[in-house]
Parts: C-alpha cells; sequence; structure tokens
C-alpha cells in the first residue's frame, strides 16, 4: 500500500505538476512527511496505519520511490550538463545511501534503550517515528531556500511530447526491474534473513548500514565507469553480476557466505541509479524532464508494489529462497532487454 500510494502521487506529479511551481511541491511533500511520521507514532491499529501508509511518505525500501524524486530529478537535471550531470546524480544517491545506511544502523537503537536504559520498546518504536517527523520539518526547511521558478534558469515544464516513444519503452522496461525489486524490498530481506539464519535485528541493521556504505563507495565510482563505457553500458554490466551474487546468497548454507554475498551485491546493486537517472534526462528534451522523471518512477511503484505481495506469501509458505532467485533472474533479463532496446540510441552531446 505504501508503494502503491507513492506511485498514485508520483502520478498526479507528472500529470499535473507542470502547471504547479515545483518548489510548492516540494514544501507540501515535506509536510506530507513530517504528517506521515506523527500519524505512525500516534496510531495502534491496523487499518488506520495502513491508511496513512497510503497517502504517507514512508515506503518498505529505503530508495528511490517517493513523490520527491521526480521534482529533484527535474530540478538536479538542469543544474549540470554531460558527465558533470552523472556526477551531480552520483552525489545525489550517494547522499541518500549514506544516511539511509545510518538510518539501517539505527535501527538497533529501540531494543538498546530498552535492555540498557529500562525504556518501554514500543515507546521507544514510536520515538524513532517522531525522529523521522522531525526530520520532516528540516527537509521543509531546506526546500524553503530554493529559488523560485522565475528565479531560476530552469525552462518552463511541459508534458510529453517528442520524447514520448522513448519513456514509453522505458516506463515498460523499469516495470520488471522494479517488480523484481519489490521481491527483495529492505523488509523483506530483513524478514528473510530473521527467518533463514535466526539473526537479530542489530545485526540485521548493522548489515544494512555495511550494505548502505559500500553502496555509497560504488556510487561514487559509478560516473567514472560511464565516462569510459558510457552510461548504458554501466546500467547493465554492474546491475548483471550483482543479480547473481543475490541469486548465490538465496542458496548459500551459513550467515556468514549469505552475508558476505549480500554485501558484494551491495557494493555493485546501486552503480545503476544515478547513471538510470541521467539517462533518462538525457534522451528527453529539457521542458519534458519532469514529466519523465515522474512517468518512469510510476511503474517503478506500482510494479514494486505487487512483489512484496507475492514474495510475502512465499516467505509464509516456506519458499524461503525462491524471491531471491525470481528477482536476479527477471533482473537479468531486465538488464539485457535494456542492452538490446537502446544499444542504438545516441544520446545528444
Amino acid at each position: 500500500m505504501t508503494l502503491l500510494g507513492s506511485a498514485l502521487l508520483t502520478l498526479a506529479v507528472g500529470a499535473w505538476g507542470h502547471r504547479v511551481d515545483a518548489r510548492g511541491l516540494l514544501l507540501a511533500a515535506g509536510l506530507l512527511m513530517t504528517a506521515t511520521g506523527l500519524a505512525f507514532a500516534a496510531l495502534s491499529t491496523f487499518w488506520p496505519l495502513l491508511l496513512v501508509a497510503f497517502a504517507g511518505t514512508i515506503n518498505p525500501g529505503s530508495g528511490d520511490v517517493s513523490v520527491f524524486l521526480p521534482l529533484e530529478h527535474a530540478r538536479l537535471a538542469h543544474a549540470a550538463q554531460g558527465e558533470a550531470r552523472t556526477l551531480l546524480f552520483a552525489r545525489y544517491s550517494m547522499a541518500g545511501a549514506l544516511f539511509a545506511a545510518i538510518g539501517a544502523l539505527a535501527a538497533g537503537v529501540p531494543a538498546w534503550l530498552a535492555a540498557h536504559v529500562g525504556l518501554d520498546p514500543l515507546l521507544a518504536l514510536r520515538g524513532m517515528f517522531v525522529l523521522y517527523a522531525a526530520v520532516g520539518v528540516g527537509v521543509w526547511l531546506l526546500y524553503r531556500r530554493l529559488p523560485k521558478a522565475h528565479e531560476s534558469l530552469q525552462p518552463p515544464a511541459a508534458p510529453l511530447g517528442p520524447s514520448r516513444r522513448n519513456v514509453v519503452k522505458l516506463v515498460a522496461l523499469f516495470s520488471i526491474d522494479a517488480f523484481a525489486g519489490g521481491l527483495v524490498v529492505n523488509t523483506l530481506l530483513a524478514l528473510w534473513l530473521f527467518q533463514r539464519f535466526q539473526l537479530s535485528p542489530a545485526t540485521v541493521g548493522l548489515f544494512f548500514f555495511g550494505a548502505g556504505l559500500l553502496a555509497t563507495a560504488s556510487l561514487l565510482a559509478a560516473p567514472h565507469v560511464a565516462r569510459r563505457i558510457g552510461l548504458l553500458n554501466t546500467m547493465v554490466f554492474t546491475h548483471i553480476p550483482s543479480s547473481m551474487f543475490l541469486m548465490l546468497a538465496a542458496c548459500a548454507s551459513s550467515p556468514h557466505l549469505a552475508l558476505g554475498l549480500l554485501l558484494a551485491r551491495a557494493a555493485l546493486s546501486q552503480m545503476d541509479v544515478p547513471t538510470r537517472s541521467a539517462y533518462v534526462m538525457a534522451v528527453v528534451t529539457p521542458p519534458e524532464r519532469t514529466a519523465a522523471a515522474s512517468f518512469t518512477a510510476v511503474p517503478r511503484s506500482l510494479a514494486a508494489a505487487i512483489g512484496p505481495t507475492l514474495a510475502g506469501a512465499l516467505l509464509g509458505a516456506g519458499w524461503l529462497a525462491l524471491p531471491l532467485l525470481a528477482c536476479g533472474a527477471l533482473k537479468i533479463s531486465y538488464d539485457l532487454a535494456l542492452l538490446a532496446t537502446f544499444r542504438r540510441v545516441r544520446l545528444p552531446r
């Protein structure tokens, strides 16, 4: 439901966002983030929480699925050109991955407070959502410092036009990738580690912290690799090995081997993030960038929303390895299809 709500909100931004100042939309998103955190901290029953999850900004993957994404991508795309744009997107993704890693490390704080300070565990968990709301306030304050549309050099946004054909192809391919990723979102990967190897939440949080640091390093390396082999090749030829590591981890017999393979996957799996963003911005005209970012993000949200439900059912039925194997196989198929479809498309200099 969180992914479905994000998809619909992102679709609305792509369809009608060009009529509204992007700065105002970002400010509204910051307020929605604050309200989401406060609602999660205050509510106790499932159905009200489900409604908040649908309308709010929390998602189960701590990744690049949110209403913030298309608005920020379109704005960043106008701040640099060519290789500098890829580097800018890498730094943008690196900051997100680094703070996501710190957040994962903090997942063990409630248990530590309960064990050493005597704080009620439920109260400690609610406190984390209050902290999430406070971060939303900080995000809103940062967005207030952005120049207004008439003060920036960004061209007026427009709906999709000349680039529609390429965007439709990307939408179809990204849907496959997102569905596969939905089978192994971070929350379900954590559940798999709990069930498969009986690891503690603190241990899993430490693993995600290490994976986040490796992802951060890979994001910095992505622009340098793209400079040598191109955006499309970087997306494909770093993604395939990461999927193979995931499939091997599904068959690992010990927690140390599984965690090692998953860390190897993390070191490669995010190198396509900044290159994918830069590629989408490069194959469309400047006025279409907000719409293109939205319409390529929406299928990712919709397709990713299906994956966790299916993976949860498989885990519940005892098929612990199947979601990871299916994810890896589908992602490799996506990479090969992406290469075959766009290998002859020439990007503007």
